[in-house]
Parts: C-alpha cells; sequence; structure tokens
C-alpha cells in the first residue's frame, strides 16, 4: 500500500529523489542511500538553516541534535519522510508531519545488541571489580585480596522489564548459569515460559536478586522505581545495573545505599541529569560509570544508518514501512475527517492501560454515528498504540501495532453502529483480560478529545498530560481530603470531574494537575478514607 495521499505519490525514479542528511551516519546508510536516491550530507543544523535548505528534498534524515519543528516542515513543501537515526523523536514534530502527511520513521531495534552486551559487560566488572583492579595495577599497587570478585555462575539475576533489550540480556545471563526472575507487569505468562523466565513481583525480585539489571522505559510509573523502600527490601550485597533510562534509579538513595555496603556495587550508563558531571555517585569507588554509550558501538551504528536508509527508501517508493512512527497518510478527505479523533483513540488505549490491571485478551471497538461512515482501522491503530505503547517497551506505531497485539494472543474485533443516544460520534471500547471485562469510552467536542466512560461510570472528563484517578465511595469530604492533600504538597488542580452510579456508592474522580505527582503522594492518598485505588495517569 501507498502511505501517501494521492497528491504525494511516490512514482518517481530514484533520480528524482533529492535526501538531505544532517548529522553524522555511517556510510554503509549513505552507500544504501545513493542506490536509489541523490544525497547531499549536512552538518547538525539549526532549524532556521534548514528552513533555507529543505525546500528542495524529498526526504530528510537527522540524527537528534537537528530540530526539525513546524516551521522546517511547512518550509520543506516536497518533503514525503522524514528518518530519525535512532529512536527517540522529540526532536521531530511529529504532530505536524502528520498534518501534512509525512511519514516519520525511526528505528527502535537497530542497537539492542549493543545494549545487551553493554549490560554484560557492566555485570562482569561489577562481578569483578575490573575497573578498581585495573586503576590500583596501574598506579603501581598489587592489591589481589583487595579486589577478591564474584561468580555469576547460578546467582539470581533480576530483570526489571523483558522488552528486546531485557530478552537477550536474559539470553546472554543464562548462558553465564545465572538464574533470571523478571518483574514485568505486561508481559503474558506464556511469553515468559517461552523466554524460560520466572515472573516475579516487584517486592519479590528486590528479594531474591542477587544482581538487578534495568530495561525498563521511562515513564510517570516508572520513574524512581528504584527508592529507598526497593533498596530496603534487597538483599545485602545486591549489586545494581542500568544501562536503559535515566531516572528508574532514585540516585539520592542509591548513593546512601552504596556508602552504607547495603548495594556492594552499581553500574550506570545513564543518569537522571545528563551531563552530570558532578553527581555524588561518580565519587564513590564501588560504582562503575560510563557517559551513555551502551549503544556507541561500530555495528550498532553501522546497523541504525542502514535501517533508516532502507525505511526512509521504502516509504520514497510508496513500500511498506516496518517502523513508521505517524499513522501513514490516506487520501486527504478520509484523513480529513479520520484526524481529530486519532489523538482521542490513542489517549484511551494510554488511559485504559494506566487504569486497569489484567493481561488484555481480546479487544472489541463500537463506532457509532457518524464516524461508522469512514474506514475505522486507522483509529483501531490508534487505540492499539496508546494501548501497547505502555505495555511494551518497545516502540509501537501504526504499523506494527495490530502485528503486535497478533503476537501477545490480543484479538481485536470492530463493529459499526449507525445510531447513537447522544452523541454525534461516540467510541465504546471494551477491554476482556482475565481479570474480566472493562469499558472506556469517548467522544469529540468541538474537535476536542473527551473520555465519556470509565468503568461502568458516565463522566465527560477534558484530558491532560497529568491526571490522577481515584475509585472511591461517593461521601462528604473526599474531594476536600484530596485538594486538601495536593495543595499541602503544592501541586495544583487544574480540573477536576467525577462519575458515580448512585448517592453514596461507587464513584471515579478524575483531577487534572499541572505536574507530574511522586508515587509517594499517590501512596499517601490511596490511605485516605474511602478511596480504594487511586492511579496516577501521564499522556505523551
Amino acid at each position: 500500500m501507498s502511505y501517501f495521499p494521492a497528491n504525494q505519490s511516490a512514482g518517481q525514479s530514484g533520480g528524482d529523489f533529492s535526501i538531505l542528511v544532517c548529522g553524522s551516519i555511517s556510510r554503509h546508510g549513505i552507500e544504501k542511500l545513493k542506490e536509489r536516491a541523490g544525497v547531499e550530507l549536512a552538518a547538525d543544523l539549526a532549524p532556521e538553516e534548514l528552513i533555507e535548505r529543505i525546500a528542495g528534498y524529498d526526504a530528510l534524515i537527522v540524527r537528534g541534535a537537528t530540530m526539525v519543528t513546524r516551521e522546517v516542515l511547512a518550509a520543506g513543501s516536497r518533503l514525503k519522510v522524514i528518518g530519525r537515526a535512532g529512536e527517540g523523536v522529540g526532536n521531530i514534530d511529529v504532530e505536524a508531519a502528520t498534518e501534512r502527511g509525512i511519514v516519520v520513521v525511526n528505528v527502535p531495534d537497530g542497537n539492542i545488541i549493543a545494549r545487551a552486551e553493554h549490560t554484560i559487560a557492566m555485570l562482569m566488572s561489577l562481578a569483578r571489580n575490573i575497573p578498581s583492579a585495573h586503576f590500583s595495577l596501574k598506579a603501581g599497587e598489587w592489591k589481589r585480596s583487595r579486589y577478591m570478585g564474584t561468580e555469576l555462575y547460578k546467582k539470581t539475576l533480576g530483570l526489571v522489564g523483558i522488552g528486546r533489550t531485557g530478552s537477550e540480556v536474559s539470553k546472554r545471563a543464562a548462558a553465564l548459569g545465572m538464574k533470571i526472575i523478571v518483574y514485568d507487569p505486561y508481559i503474558p505468562s506464556q511469553q515468559a515460559e517461552r523466554l524460560g523466565v520466572e515472573l516475579v513481583t516487584l517486592e519479590e525480585l528486590c528479594a531474591r536478586s542477587d544482581i538487578i539489571s534495568l530495561h525498563a522505559p521511562l515513564t510517570a510509573g516508572s520513574y524512581h522505581i528504584i527508592g529507598s523502600r526497593e533498596l530496603a527490601l534487597m538483599k545485602d550485597g545486591v549489586r545494581i545495573i542500568n544501562c536503559a533510562s535515566g531516572g528508574l534509579i532514585d540516585e539520592d538513595s542509591l548513593y546512601l545505599a552504596l556508602k552504607s555496603g547495603k548495594v556492594a556495587g552499581a553500574a550506570l550508563d545513564v543518569f537522571e541529569n545528563e551531563p552530570d558531571l558532578d553527581s555524588p555517585l561518580l565519587s564513590l569507588e564501588n560504582v562503575i560509570a560510563t557517559p551513555h554509550v551502551a549503544d556507541s558501538t561500530e555495528e550498532a551504528q553501522a546497523n541504525v544508518s542502514l535501517q533508516v536508509a532502507e525505511q526512509v527508501l521504502h516509504a520514497l517508493y510508496g513500500e511498506p514501512v516496518a517502523s513508521a512512527i505517524n499513522l501513514p497518510a490516506i487520501n486527504p478527505e478520509t484523513f480529513s475527517a479520520l484526524r481529530p479523533f486519532l489523538p482521542l483513540m490513542r489517549i484511551l488505549g494510554s488511559f485504559y492501560t494506566q487504569v486497569f490491571s489484567g493481561q488484555v485478551r481480546e479487544v472489541e471497538l463500537l463506532y457509532s454515528g457518524d464516524i461508522a461512515a469512514h474506514p475505522v482501522n486507522a483509529l483501531t491503530n490508534s487505540f492499539l498504540v496508546g494501548l501497547l505503547s505502555f505495555i511494551l517497551h518497545d516502540s509501537v506505531n501504526y504499523v506494527n501495532a495490530p502485528l503486535l497485539a497478533v503476537q501477545r494472543g490480543i484479538r481485536v474485533r470492530e463493529m459499526t453502529s449507525s445510531a447513537t443516544e447522544d452523541f454525534t460520534s461516540l467510541i465504546t471500547v471494551n477491554v476482556k483480560t482475565d481479570e474480566g471485562v472493562n469499558t472506556i469510552a469517548g467522544t469529540l467536542f468541538n474537535k476536542a478529545p473527551r473520555i465519556v466512560q470509565i468503568g461502568r461510570h458516565r463522566i465527560e472528563v477534558s484530558p491532560s498530560r497529568y491526571m490522577i484517578v481515584t475509585n472511591h465511595l461517593d461521601i462528604p469530604g473526599v474531594i476536600g481530603n484530596v485538594g486538601t492533600l495536593l495543595g499541602k504538597n503544592k501541586i495544583n488542580i487544574a480540573g477536576m470531574q467525577v462519575g458515580r452510579e448512585s448517592i453514596g456508592g461507587e464513584a471515579v474522580m478524575v483531577i487534572q494537575v499541572d505536574n507530574p505527582v511522586p508515587k509517594e503522594i499517590i501512596e499517601e492518598m490511596k490511605k485516605l478514607h474511602p478511596i480504594a485505588a487511586v492511579w496516577f495517569v501521564q499522556l505523551y
């Protein structure tokens, strides 16, 4: 299928396509591009410089330093595809690109092996005190007894997250004779069995592991997932590795645990604030640190450059694109009708995953009213992107979301109905899990997303980036107590909605706040009577 609107078909010959590459990528990718298109190389460009040059190009490839703003995209009248030579696309205005029918592709897995091998290198270095012994010998010392190590054979390795990188680490650790336990609330038990790992709770992982390695993305839920409470649960002499994301570990608490000897050693490739040359952790002899180089191998860079080149060429020639970040463009009229619903569907998927628990088995989407007259597959994919992005620790996009759902054994059903009672268009999603069925529904008010049902409760929520959701009994004082707690902690409330079945019965409350809410405050809120459950939701 073609991923371009009718007025942007990719029927040109290779000589007619022109690609601008900003920043340094491996020659392997450049050679691949030159096989089918004209290529011009440039250094990382500031937006104003890019605006002056972009008009004549069909494709743009960038690394992380080149900012592709809305203004840049407006100047790129011929642009059909933007390739990010790496995983993150924070330097690209994806929304503006989608509005213009420009496909954005990235390379989510070109550096997985590099990351996994760096983790194993850190694992070995920690176990055998290699960096300290090296520098001691270089300094003219011969202190064999000082650097007594520990064998990895038969030790328990706890992995926090087992996405693609975590899976590769697991294979290599198993080959060393280690026992692998995993905390990952979103992985099915069948997949864990196939990987040969044991699924456990985070508390059990902390208590049983000799070494803990983190492989989770940084989200509102995973921020400081290893803090003082988790460190206290660990064995004395545990070792900790983080080559995944800065912010997963509370670095102040880790510092104290390292100083006290509770944690025997830590190996860190990432930090919460980078570059962080003043981190107290760097002063400790039992800390091994590298400057965010887990991805930095010749092979990884070659893989990244080749993969981004292939994806860009596929997009230019209307061939299937495996790693598109945004919705493949469709004909302008249909896209115009569907476009306001796309963010709504992604919000519904992400909101659902962060509030409701259980392993998803079936997703049933009912499109009612005017929206039912249009092809809804793109909307379904948008919901799956929101649902799976939070569950999986890998990149999820509109192209691979249906395949990922199939791989996880999730059945997806679409139904349409021309009739609705209260709305011009309404999308109702019933999600069946191993714990039961839950519902979330949404619509548009003046083209703005609204959540109108959460579970059994009718409600009207204007989604914001940060939200607190509570399940409680509808009795006097609940809202006031929550507001007092947030106020005491200087968390500003932007809005609040409550849905209930009956006076004094079960109710749901959604509070929009201006900033992320620390998990300590969420835990404190859970103790307020008569609140049964609290969730912090962050939309991206």
